[in-house]
This record gives C-alpha cells, sequence and structure tokens, in this order.
C-alpha cells in the first residue's frame, strides 16, 4: 500500500486511525521512498524515525523501497523521460494499493493517485529525474512547467503497465480529507478551508483524479467550505494538464460513472459527463481542443482525440 508518510506530524497525511483497518483487512505492507529534498524522509534513517513518530509502525510492516537501491523499469511515452527510476523493493510486489491523500501542491497544483504514483513510487533520484523532466538525477527545479506535469504522468504510466503484467495488478483510492492547498510533502501547510469530500476509488487513475478535480472545480463555496484557495493553486500552475496528458498517452480516461454508496448500502449512479467532452491535439503533441463539447470546426486530418488517434473527414 504506497502511502505518505508526511513531512511532519503537522502535515496533513492519512493518520494510522484512519488508514488501520483497510491495512490489516488487506495484510498489507506500508511502502514509501525517500524524499530528493533536504527534510525529515531524506534519508532511510530519518525517514524511518519519522514513520515511528507518526505511528505507522502500529498498523504494518514498513518498507522504504529505494533502502537497498532503485532500479529501472520502461516508459511508453519517452517525450521527457526515458525510463522510471523506483525503489528496487517494488519488485516484491504483485499487488499495489495507491493510497493517496486528494490535496494541493504547491509545485504540481495538486496531489492525487497520479502523483502518488509517479513521485510518490520514485526512488529519491527518480524523484529528480520526474521533477526536472529527465534532465537531472538531483534537484528539482524545473523552469518548463507542462514537462514536470507530463513526466509525472509518463512515470505514472510505467508503474500501471508494470503492475498490468505478470500476474499483477493495481487499484486506486483518493481520500477526500484535510484537503489543504498544501502537500503532505509540506510540514507547515495552510489550513484546509474546505471540508471533507469523501473517500472514491477506481481501477482507472485517469477517472479517479478527474473526478476528484471535478468534485472541487463544481464545489458550491460558501463560508467555512470554501474551494477557491486550491482552484486558484490548481489553475495557477496548469495541475489539471496531468490528467489531460494522462490520457492522451492512453494511461487511461477523463469519461466516468460516479456510483454514490450511501450507509443504507444501496448504490446511486449517476453519469457525471452527460455530454461526451473532448481533448484534442495534433500528432506532434500541439493542443487544439480542452473540455469541448464538439468537434466541429476540426479541419480534416488525423488528430490524438481523448487519447486515441482518429481521422476527421
Amino acid at each position: 500500500m504506497k502511502i505518505s508518510t508526511g513531512e511532519s506530524s503537522r502535515s496533513n497525511y492519512l493518520r494510522p486511525e484512519l488508514i488501520k483497518n483497510l491495512v490489516k483487512g488487506v495484510h498489507g505492507t506500508l511502502v514509501e521512498c525517500n524524499t530528493a529534498y533536504g527534510g525529515s524522509r531524506s534519508t532511510t534513517a530519518r525517514h524511518r524515525q519519522a514513520i515511528a513518530e507518526r505511528g505507522f509502525n502500529d498498523i504494518a510492516d514498513i518498507d522504504i523501497m529505494d533502502e537497498e537501491g532503485m532500479m529501472q523499469i520502461p516508459v511508453a511515452d519517452t517525450k521527457w523521460i526515458q525510463y522510471d527510476i523506483v525503489g528496487s523493493h517494488l519488485q516484491n510486489y504483485d499487488l499495489m494499493i495507491n493510497l493517496a491523500h486528494f490535496k494541493g501542491h504547491a509545485m504540481g497544483g495538486f496531489g492525487g493517485v497520479l502523483k502518488n504514483q509517479s513521485i510518490g513510487v520514485a526512488a529519491a533520484s527518480g524523484k529528480s529525474y520526474i521533477h526536472t523532466a529527465g534532465r537531472s538525477t538531483s534537484g528539482i527545479s524545473n523552469s518548463n512547467q507542462d514537462s514536470f506535469l507530463e513526466s509525472m504522468a509518463a512515470a505514472a504510466q510505467a508503474v500501471h503497465n508494470y503492475f498490468k503484467q505478470d500476474g499483477r495488478d493495481i487499484v486506486y483510492i483518493n481520500v477526500m480529507n484535510n484537503i489543504s492547498i498544501d502537500c503532505d510533502c509540506d510540514g507547515s501547510p495552510a489550513t484546509p478551508q474546505l471540508k471533507d469530500i469523501g473517500i472514491l476509488a477506481s481501477r482507472d487513475p485517469v477517472a479517479l483524479d478527474k473526478a476528484c478535480l471535478d468534485l472541487v472545480f463544481n464545489h458550491q463555496s460558501v463560508a467555512g467550505d470554501d474551494a477557491s484557495s486550491l482552484i486558484r493553486r490548481i489553475e495557477n500552475l496548469h495541475g489539471t494538464h496531468t490528467v489531460e496528458y494522462a490520457e492522451q498517452i492512453g494511461l487511461g480516461s477523463q469519461h466516468y460513472m460516479l456510483t454514490d454508496i450511501d450507509q443504507s448500502t444501496s448504490v446511486t449512479e449517476k453519469n457525471t459527463s452527460p455530454t461526451r467532452r473532448y481533448n484534442v491535439y495534433t500528432l506532434d503533441g500541439k493542443k487544439l481542443l480542452s473540455n469541448a463539447a464538439t468537434l466541429d470546426g476540426l479541419q480534416k486530418g488525423t488528430y490524438i482525440i481523448n487519447g486515441e488517434k482518429k481521422i476527421i473527414k
């Protein structure tokens, strides 16, 4: 089970008391990798100390996956990164539960299962490799925001594909609680202004992060329950592009059916996308339409439409 153990006790990471029943129910091992920046989790020794202080040792075995080194796994999209550098212990597992805390992020705009699977599963040097869009295995600075977001999508796809072969599997969960504009990697995050929304799960990471984004962007804000600061952060950092690009490279679909399970165990289904939307790119990756309701106006030719190559006649 891939989680974030949080940069400090003040961070909004998923608390052990919240996740312990799930962890114990599947006999899970909690996995992490060391960070690429100085802090409480930059070395294995400090990371294990932080994990113990947070109480995670009380609910499960803990594995720092890059404690004994790293390995490379292939990426399908080599626009920016040529491989994904992950902790070597990843090869020890045949099922991953990507258990993410959905929240804002100071560099990516937001963090959900795609970030938890890309930056989160990467070894320390792999985190730098993604942040710098393949230019370096140290540091996290990058002047080209979209290259970083697209590298995250490519790395998330690499891990997804790794677990979709040889009898392995992967499932995805986003917990929408304590939704600050800041990530769990921030030791002093901003106070959440948005009330808890719920827990969402899917086999499709793109659909899952998209559904969570829609819940935020469509939220009717009032005093004490306000999504506006999180929306601004996501928009200012072009955060939705991670999901758009993940769909474009074939990791998943932004179209989903949201099934609402109430306390009486009955299930109500509602189609959150009654009108089909289109994301259209040229074959060389130039965006032409984003979340468009129609393809009217496109000239005849070949395009990438919702992640698939199609011909407009």
